[in-house]
């Protein structure tokens, strides 16, 4: 399955017993793009993720990185990644510079290079006057940027982002974001992200596959998936969990309303896709009045990535957060017995 693409994956499948967690997904990551894996925890992302770092084993499909098969030549897979793992994986007792410098060694890079790039990585990150810090002081936006800092000292072809920017506080999110779009336009370098943060995929991913339950649903560039929904979405609340049901039926032969989906997080609220809010909004507005149903608030906009989400998936992707947290638990749960 030899490509010109810096990862190809096809058919990918993951089972842990009767739980499958990657359910025949297949996706490529072009030379140079970042590509985003967006859907919530428990959803297959950083199994997928896992899978192509050859931490673990696929049970069936296909899947290169860097040209390489990740079952066949994982030497040759990990002398051309980077990862920055979604929990952390630094030495607390250990000097910024000698996680990294240890990190070189494991890579077995000489030491006049890998001199060299600490001191490079260090400035590109901003940590170079923290270089000799003992990493339990440093916060946890300067411990992510070092990651970052040691995924890229092999001068990787792919790096692995795994929700880079979990735990973090906006500002030192947003910060983040900033230094994966230098690199990559720096460097070329090619970016899978996972993330379940929408805005995070919106803003940074040149292509965003939403992912769900172990399958990809969807995958495009964040502005086409949006277009792709067409005309305005209604968000509309309403008293009562069943008036936001009898309007769901009242609107059932409207041809403009493309898709009408109740919150399952607070399921007095709908989102409503329609074609034409001009002529739209006061047909369903009429409609509520007819069957005496009772409107709170209304709110219009153009589609989000996270409309797009609720259009494919059915349900938020914090609804999905915490359906998957249960989920995981639960199997969590049931090994340990």
């Amino acid at each position: 399955m030899l490509s010109k693409n810096s990862i190809e994956v096809s058919k990918l499948i993951k089972e842990y017993g009767d739980f499958t967690a990657v359910n025949g997904i297949s996706f490529n990551v072009k030379k140079g793009e970042i590509f985003g894996l967006l859907g919530p925890n428990g959803a297959g992302k950083t199994t997928t993720v896992h899978i192509l770092t050859t931490i673990i084993d696929k049970t069936s499909g296909e899947a290169e990185v860097a040209g390489f098969d990740v079952s066949k030549d994982k030497d040759a897979v990990r002398a051309h990644i980077g990862i920055v793992f979604q929990d952390p994986s630094i030495d607390d007792r250990l000097t910024g510079y000698e996680n990294l410098e240890l990190h070189a060694m494991m890579y077995s890079i000489d030491k006049e290079t890998r001199t060299k790039r600490i001191k490079e990585m260090l400035e590109m990150v901003e940590l170079s006057d923290k270089a000799n810090v003992v990493m339990s002081n440093y916060s946890g936006g300067m411990r992510r940027r070092l990651e970052i800092a040691r995924g890229l000292l092999n001068e990787p072809n792919v790096l692995f982002l795994d929700e880079p920017t979990v735990g973090l506080d906006t500002q030192t999110r947003r910060h983040i974001l900033e230094y994966i779009k230098k690199l990559n336009e720096k460097y070329k370098l090619t970016v899978l992200l996972t993330t379940h943060y929408i805005e995070e995929a919106d803003y940074l991913c040149d292509r965003v596959a939403i992912i769900d339950h172990g399958k990809i649903v969807v995958c495009d560039t964040p502005q086409k998936l949006k277009e792709g929904l067409h005309g305005d979405i209604i968000k509309i609340t309403m008293k009562t969990e069943k008036e936001i049901s009898e309007l769901d039926k009242a609107l059932k032969g409207f041809k403009n309303v493309s898709s009408f989906k109740i919150d399952e997080a607070d399921k007095k609220v709908a989102y409503i896709n329609v074609l034409e809010t001009g002529s739209d909004l006061p047909k369903i507005i009429e409609q509520a009045f007819k069957k005496k149903l009772n409107i709170t608030s209304i709110d219009i906009r153009k589609p989000s990535l996270e409309d797009v989400f609720i259009h494919y998936t059915g349900k938020s992707i914090r609804d999905e957060e915490a359906a998957g947290n249960e989920m995981m638990q639960s199997i969590v749960r049931s090994r340990m017995r």
